[in-house]
C-alpha cells in the first residue's frame, strides 16, 4: 500500500483524471482542477466478487471526465456498486455514466436509499450512528454512519489498506458542520473506531489547505501550488475532534493548523467565503503554462 504520489493541482497539461494505484485492488482518482475547482478524490475498491466506487465527482460528461472508461479499464466486467460519501453535487455528478453498465448498482444519494442499501437501522432525519459491514468478496468494509456535514454521509474503513475514507467530514480543508451536534457525535465515533481498528491514513475527498499552517486556498481556486498532502493521521483526526469540541459553543469560522471548522455557518460566513473566492478569480495567481 503506497501513497507516494504528487497530485495534480492545476498546472496546464494535466490529465482529466489522475489515477494512483495504492495497492492490490485499491485505486485513488482525482479530478483535474482545470475541469472543476472542487477537484474531488474518488476511491475504487475491488474485491473478489464486486467493486465499490465511492463518489463519482463533480462533472457529468465523459468528454472532460471519462470516469466510466477509467473504471472499466481497471476492473473489467467485475460487478460494481456506485455509492457516495454523501449526496452533495460534487460527489454524484457522473452517476449517469454508469446507468447502462451491466451488473452495476447505483445507490441513490437520498437518505432512505442509503439506509436501505447498506442496512442501517431507523433514525429520524439522518443516518444513525452505527457501523455496518459491506462485503466485496474477500474484502469486508465497515460503513459508519457519519451525519453532521450531510444527513446521509458515510465513512468507509477498508481493513486491507487501513484507509478510513471520511468524505467531507474530515479532510485538510474547510469542514462544514451544518448539524453541529451530529458532527461532534460523528467525530467521537470515528476516533473511537480508530482506537479499536487499524487505521493507516484518514483520507477525505478534497485538499483545500496550503502547506503553511492555518491557510486555506480561496474557494473556486483552480490552481493549488504548495497544497497539503491528502492523507491525514489518526492523531490529526483526534485534533479535529478536540478542536470541534473546543468551539462547540461558538458559531462561525475557526482556523486551525490543518483545517478550518465552519460551525453551523451563518449566511455572512458563507458570503465572505464566496467574496474571497471572487476576488481571487479577479486578481489571483494563474497556473504557469508549459513550454512546448
Amino acid at each position: 500500500m503506497s501513497l507516494d504520489v504528487t497530485w495534480i493541482h492545476g498546472t496546464a497539461g494535466e490529465p482529466d483524471i489522475q489515477l494512483h494505484r495504492a495497492g492490490d485492488g485499491t485505486f485513488i482518482l482525482r479530478q483535474n482542477k482545470a475541469v472543476t475547482y472542487e477537484a474531488p478524490f474518488l476511491f475504487l475498491l475491488a474485491g473478489d466478487d464486486r467493486a465499490l466506487l465511492l463518489d463519482t465527482g463533480a462533472t457529468p460528461g465523459p468528454e472532460s471526465f471519462p470516469l466510466r472508461a477509467t473504471v472499466d479499464e481497471l476492473i473489467g466486467d467485475l460487478p460494481l456498486v456506485v455509492a457516495h460519501s454523501h449526496g452533495h453535487g460534487d460527489h454524484v455528478a457522473a452517476d449517469g455514466q454508469f446507468a447502462d453498465r451491466p451488473h452495476t448498482t447505483i445507490v441513490d444519494r437520498d437518505l432512505e436509499a442509503v439506509r436501505a442499501f447498506f442496512g442501517f437501522g431507523p433514525a429520524d432525519d439522518r443516518l444513525p450512528g452505527e457501523t455496518v459491514t459491506f462485503e466485496l468478496g474477500g474484502r469486508t468494509l465497515s460503513i459508519i454512519g457519519s451525519p453532521g456535514h450531510h444527513k446521509a454521509a458515510i465513512t468507509v474503513h477498508d481493513p486491507r489498506t487501513g484507509f478510513l475514507l471520511t468524505g467531507d467530514t474530515v479532510l485538510p480543508g474547510r469542514l462544514y458542520a451544518f448539524d453541529y451536534p451530529e458532527f461532534l457525535a460523528t467525530l467521537d465515533r470515528l476516533v473511537a473506531f480508530a482506537d479499536e481498528h487499524t487505521v493507516s491514513y484518514v483520507l477525505g475527498c478534497h485538499v483545500e489547505m496550503r502547506q503553511q499552517p492555518r491557510r486555506d486556498f480561496p474557494i473556486g481556486a483552480t490552481y493549488h501550488p504548495g497544497e497539503r498532502r491528502l492523507e491525514m493521521t489518526v492523531e490529526q483526526l483526534r485534533q479535529v475532534r478536540k478542536a470541534a469540541h473546543d468551539v462547540a459553543g461558538r458559531r462561525g469560522v475557526h482556523r486551525f493548523d490543518d483545517f478550518v471548522i465552519y460551525n453551523d455557518p451563518r449566511q455572512g460566513d458563507l458570503l465572505r467565503l464566496l467574496v474571497r473566492g471572487r476576488l481571487h478569480k479577479l486578481i489571483g495567481r494563474r497556473p504557469p503554462r508549459r513550454t512546448p
